[in-house]
């Protein structure tokens, strides 16, 4: 019992050192998948600042512009969320049937955050509707968070 109590206070006390170990990176030490990401879809944007976040098992990247907008990618460089303030997100990174979707059901909005896990797509519009989509661009969920 002793054991495995030494061992889970270990592994607490590397998760609690782990944390929160944020470092500033330049844009050519970004995976080459995420820089090519950027160059084609931000290529008027200007950096502000790039970090690469280590946690426990994973890593991650985040890409900070001076407009606010930020693109957060995982260690291969593929993005997994994209967040717009001042713009709308790149309609090339929207999957079709997603856009198709906004476009007849809320044609004043626009897509200002995407978000892709392995599951589902999580999209914000202008006018705050949450929408969850399937990979397979069906709607699961939809929430409104005028609040």
């Amino acid at each position: 019992m002793k054991k495995w109590m030494f061992l889970l206070v270990c592994m607490f006390s590397m998760q609690v050192a782990m944390a929160d170990n944020d470092k500033p990176i330049t844009f050519e030490q970004l995976p080459a998948a995420a820089q090519t990401f950027i160059k084609q879809h931000f290529a008027d944007a200007k950096v502000a600042f790039v970090k690469m976040e280590k946690e426990f098992l994973d890593s991650s990247y985040d890409v900070i512009f001076i407009n606010g907008d930020k693109v957060e990618f995982d260690k291969k460089g593929n993005w997994k969320d994209v967040s717009c303030r001042r713009m709308t997100v790149p309609q090339a990174i929207v999957p079709t049937k997603v856009q198709e979707f906004v476009k007849s059901n809320y044609p004043d909005a626009n897509v200002i955050k995407i978000e892709k896990d392995r599951y589902e797509y999580e999209v914000r519009l202008s006018n705050f509707w949450e929408l969850t989509f399937d990979l397979n661009g069906n709607l699961i969920d939809m929430d409104n968070d005028n609040d």
